[in-house]
């Protein structure tokens, strides 16, 4: 996908979700180096022309989920510190579905026309294995459905192979070949499910 149809396409379509996240927060615009809005470009035009190639084009943003949706802000020395309005904290489909709503409402807001994930950023963990994947297949296609919706798409997404303790000696490094080939599952789901997701 090109970054200047993405660009181009990003808000271009109203949200669907029905609940906004960011009442607040105005779709943020190129306003200049003497904008006093604190919420404007002020150096960052993404149709200005510059080498040949937009801005766009050369500046391929994109929001990573983990840090900007799913880190809830903790130290080594305390516990977590950021409390979001549209997480409650479970595992579930019903609040991995509302993190989507929150994080592209944000994306078309920000402008950017890619976002990046782990995985696990955006599915239910599960019980085991089987029911991951099925929480992924299903995650996928809310996600693909938000791609459509509002022309974001996904710069790469990989799986988390290092956050469970399961991978504290590595995950496709692992000398435990079962932690090896536990690691090589979401791997796989994870290539596969990213392809489909363009």
């Amino acid at each position: 996908h090109g970054s200047r149809g993405a660009q181009a396409a990003v808000g271009a379509r109203a949200l669907s979700s029905g609940t906004e996240w960011f009442p607040s927060v105005h779709p943020i615009k190129f306003a200049g180096p003497d904008s006093k809005d604190p919420l404007s470009f002020k150096h960052y035009n993404a149709s200005q022309v510059v080498m040949g190639k937009t801005m766009a084009d050369w500046c391929r943003f994109s929001v990573c989920w983990w840090h900007s949706f799913r880190a809830a802000g903790a130290d080594p020395f305390g516990s977590p510190t950021i409390a979001r309005a549209w997480d409650d904290g479970t595992e579930t489909i019903e609040n991995a579905t509302r993190r989507v709503d929150a994080a592209f409402e944000f994306f078309v807001k920000l402008g950017v026309p890619f976002y990046t994930f782990h995985d696990v950023d955006v599915t239910p963990l599960g019980r085991d294995l089987a029911e991951f994947n099925a929480n992924f297949d299903r995650m996928q296609e809310v996600l693909a459905a938000k791609q459509a919706e509002t022309g974001v798409q996904l710069l790469w997404g990989t799986a988390n192979l290092f956050s469970h303790p399961r991978y504290m000696n590595g995950g496709m490094t692992s000398p435990d070949f079962g932690v090896f080939a536990r690691a090589g599952a979401p791997g796989r789901k994870a290539m596969t499910g990213t392809h489909e997701l363009g």
